[in-house]
């Protein structure tokens, strides 16, 4: 019998709400924003649905420290070390957002440009929902061509406030 895969994870505080942080061995798999701990453990959960899932306590305060100063723009994201997951297409896309720049905004149209697949507009959004690392994949950068803000999977009030707070610093 196969071992499950273990993801550790725990629990923090942003400026921009409360977040959990999950690893796997191989970095981080998930920074999601949610009200409470119990919805945000569901929907780990649900990403990772072969894995077993273990409350790290103080084993995760080096980490979430880390997401914490990158998401108030105190470190590089670059310096941490990252387990993304997805199709061949997500991980294009999740790379071309990790090049936007803090304080900058690119529309869907860039993105799908900037992976060579200029036509996959739509499917460049849907790349950004399934995004497992909040901020830290800044899939709030991305903006309509129009310049205006559209959906964000943690609420296009908290993608405002994200960029607000970026532009400021």
């Amino acid at each position: 019998m196969q071992d499950l895969e273990r993801l550790v994870y725990g629990f923090g505080d942003t400026p921009h709400g409360r977040i959990m942080v999950a690893r796997s061995e191989s970095g981080i798999c998930a920074g999601l924003f949610g009200a409470e701990d119990a919805a945000l453990v569901e929907d780990l959960r649900s990403r990772f649905p072969a894995a077993e899932l273990v409350h790290a306590g103080i084993g995760m305060d080096r980490a979430i420290a880390q997401v914490e100063a990158v998401i108030r723009g105190e470190a590089p994201a670059s310096e941490l070390v990252l387990d993304l997951r997805g199709t061949p297409f997500q991980l294009a896309v999740w790379d071309a957002l990790r090049a936007i720049k803090a304080g900058d905004t690119a529309s869907y149209a860039d993105v799908a440009g900037a992976i060579g697949k200029p036509g996959a507009v739509r499917a460049v959004a849907a790349a950004c929902a399934a995004n497992p690392v909040a901020v830290i994949v800044p899939c709030h950068r991305v903006v309509r061509s129009d310049g205006g803000l559209s959906g964000y999977r943690w609420g296009v009030a908290r993608k405002r406030a994200l960029l607000a707070w970026e532009t400021a610093a």
